[in-house]
Parts: C-alpha cells; structure tokens; sequence
C-alpha cells in the first residue's frame, strides 16, 4: 500500500513540475498570402512575414509589424498601389517602430514590382529583402482578392481614443477617404 501511495505521489510531483505549458493559443488571422509574403493580424497589429532573399540560407523568415493607427494598412496598401502608376525614382522610406522598410520599385520583365527592403532594428548592418512582388500579388497579400480586407477596414475598438489625442500623422486623410470609396463600390 506504502508502494502505490508512493507511486503516485510521484507520479503527481512529475507532472506538477513539469517544464512543458500549454499556452492559450493566439488568434492570429491571414489576411493574404503569395508564395513566401503574408500579412497577418492579431487585434490592431499587423505583421508582414517574408521569406529573406538576403541571406544564403533560403529558410529564413523576417517579419515586420505595425499598429493600424489612423488607417496606417490602407495607407501602406494605396502607397504600393500608388507606386505601380507612377514608379517612384528613389526608394520610399518607411520608419516603423522597431525597423526602417524601404519600398524598393523596380521594372522586371517590362512590368513594374516593388520589393520590401527590412533595415533590421534600425541597424544598416542587418538588411533583409524580400522577393519582387507585381501589382496583383500585392493585391493578394492585402487581401483584396479574397475579401479579406474588410479585416483592416474596420476602425480597431482598442483604439476609440486614438484621434482624440491630437497625435494625428500624415497619412490620415488620404486613406481613410480612400477606404471610404472602396466601401462605396460594393
């Protein structure tokens, strides 16, 4: 009897201290993906995931993520697009939090493409690039093939106070107005 008492008060010591927790699982949603470029979301954050052409080895994955303050996705999205109509002579200069993103447009094949160019946590030292990606793979990405737009279309309830603290940026008009006229087409 001492045995199975001992036995199982082991049994319970092992399984209490354990190393290994189940965690809750995150709800991260895919807004659109293409080949090795996705957009995802969690609440009002947004990542870009991309396969890094920059490195030798090709497994390696780099994201990026922002807050979506003032429409800053649609903002993003009508920059790239805007981008493909008149392609830009330099690069455009994108400073996010952690990381400084430069929207790289180039001609391949007579089509135009941009490229996402990742200075790494503000540090020219660690640069990662992702692969050219033409108008309609943008358009996947950001999930305006699928519907999936309507994900970041919406104003975050996190943030109900944001616009009233006066912390207003550059790109509020012009997307919020351009998001305004998507809605009204459907």
């Amino acid at each position: 009897m001492r045995k199975i008492i001992l036995l199982i008060t082991c049994m319970f010591g092992i399984s209490v201290f354990s190393q290994i927790k189940v965690l809750k699982n995150e709800s991260l949603v895919e807004v659109g993906k293409d080949n090795s470029v996705g957009l995802y979301k969690k609440e009002d954050k947004f990542t870009v995931n991309y396969q890094d052409l920059n490195t030798s080895n090709l497994n390696t994955i780099r994201s990026f993520s922002f807050q979506n303050l003032n429409g800053d996705v649609i903002g993003l999205y009508k920059l790239i697009m805007d981008g493909f109509i008149t392609m830009p002579g330099e690069n455009i200069i994108l400073e996010l939090p952690n990381d400084i993103i430069e929207l790289h447009y180039e001609r391949n094949y007579g089509q135009p493409t941009v490229q996402f160019i990742q200075v790494i946590n503000k540090n020219r030292k660690y640069i990662g690039k992702s692969q050219y990606l033409t108008r309609k793979q943008v358009e996947k990405i950001f999930g305006r093939t699928n519907g999936k737009y309507a994900l970041y279309d919406k104003t975050p309830a996190v943030n109900p106070n944001a616009a009233n603290k006066g912390t207003n940026t550059a790109s509020t008009a012009t997307p919020t107005s351009g998001g305004a006229k998507k809605k009204s087409r459907k």
